[in-house]
């Protein structure tokens, strides 16, 4: 029987009659080429997953929100660091006496209240007030005499019944008496005075109390010299900070001057030195200077702690970058670098100097680089992942 041609197509095809008829050698001769072409046909070469190998592009919507800024050469400014405190504008400022003895029977405000001028703070029973009274009255009847007194005499005077030195002492009298009349009303305008031996302190201009050193039913001694209530304007106040001697060189007037207290952490307010007191305390060894700072919403507290921070120029020139351009990772800084939407490059940067609007930076940026300097955390994000 001739044999078949193994690599032929018909012999990976052998029918079931022939493998029955033919001798078992032939028969796993084709049972092994029909094995081997389903091998081959089920090992071809199959196709990889195709990869997105797209650059990371800026969206629409992300690029309306962020800001760019570009780097510029500045002169690095330096920043003192002050303690200070917060006190009330001394020109703004009134103290009210008590200015005479007794008793208090009412006390109509507390300590932090907001007052207007002429409003009644406190009531006082004297017995002073009694004699003020006394005065009044007598220096009213004083008046009326010599007024009397000085008719007659003109009377007198006029039939050359009196002699003219006489006349001069009548009219110097009513004189005398108009004038003391004059001092007591005086007094009593200045000074509320009540029936029943009382007067009432008001106050002399509109303000906040902040200091108050009068509770009812106290005695008031004679020699009462501290004021009882002391009023004063908060809607600008005075920020008083001490500098130590080798930062006094630096100091000028005009400095500009950031603000920070414990009550509102986070909260920078910003003035500038308005006043440098030229003189040194010998136990602190420190000079006082003076920030005036707007307070419209009476935030700021007389005796509050501040913390001052005032900044100077000085000479060399770095790259300069708005200090929300920065981000930190993983103890490094970094910005993102802007060319265009689809090329916007992670850059490590080695800052030397900031502030809370700028940053000087020694390495990684040259003048004329662009940053993204605000809403970059998002993009920093999906450059690292990408």
């Amino acid at each position: 029987m001739p044999m078949k041609n193994l690599n032929s197509p018909r012999a990976s095809a052998c029918s079931t009659a022939e493998r029955a008829a033919a001798p078992t050698w032939i028969a796993a001769a084709c049972a092994l080429a029909a094995a081997t072409a389903s091998l081959l046909t089920g090992c071809g070469p199959k196709a990889l997953p195709s990869s997105d190998t797209s650059a990371f592009v800026l969206s629409d919507t992300m690029f309306n929100r962020i800001h760019l800024d570009t780097v510029k050469m500045r002169k690095v400014e330096g920043e003192i660091d002050l303690n200070g405190r917060i006190a009330a504008d001394e020109n703004r400022m009134a103290s009210v006496y008590a200015i005479m003895s007794g008793q208090v029977i009412g006390v109509n405000v507390e300590l932090g209240d907001r007052v207007t001028k002429g409003q009644e703070l406190a009531v006082i029973r004297s017995s002073e007030v009694a004699d003020q009274e006394r005065e009044l009255i007598d220096a009213r009847g004083d008046k009326e005499v010599a007024e009397k007194n000085l008719a007659i005499k003109e009377d007198l005077f006029k039939g050359q019944l009196l002699s003219e030195p006489e006349l001069i002492d009548a009219r110097f009298e009513l004189e005398k008496a108009n004038a003391q009349l004059k001092r007591m009303n005086e007094i009593f305008s200045i000074y509320t005075f009540e029936s029943g031996s009382r007067y009432v302190l008001r106050a002399p201009m509109s303000g906040y109390i902040i200091a108050k050193a009068i509770t009812r039913d106290v005695t008031l001694p004679a020699d009462q010299h501290d004021p009882v209530f002391t009023i004063a304007e908060l809607d600008e106040v005075w920020v008083l900070a001490d500098v130590y001697e080798s930062d006094i060189p630096r100091v000028k007037e005009g400095m500009d001057a950031e603000v920070t207290t414990l009550s509102y952490p986070g909260k920078v307010m910003r003035g500038k030195v308005d006043r440098i007191f030229n003189i040194l305390d010998p136990r602190t060894r420190t000079m006082r200077i003076r920030i005036r700072l707007p307070n419209p919403d009476v935030l700021l507290k007389p005796e509050m702690i501040a913390h001052v921070k005032l900044s100077f120029e000085q000479s060399a020139e770095q790259p300069s970058i708005p200090t929300s351009a920065i981000i930190f990772n993983n103890s490094k800084q970094y910005v993102l670098v802007f060319k265009d939407r689809n090329n916007i490059a992670i850059r490590e940067v080695t800052a030397n100097r900031s502030n809370s609007t700028t940053t000087w930076i020694t390495e990684g940026l040259q003048p004329g680089d662009v940053v993204i300097d605000r809403d970059q955390l998002f993009i920093f994000k999906a450059l690292s992942e990408h």
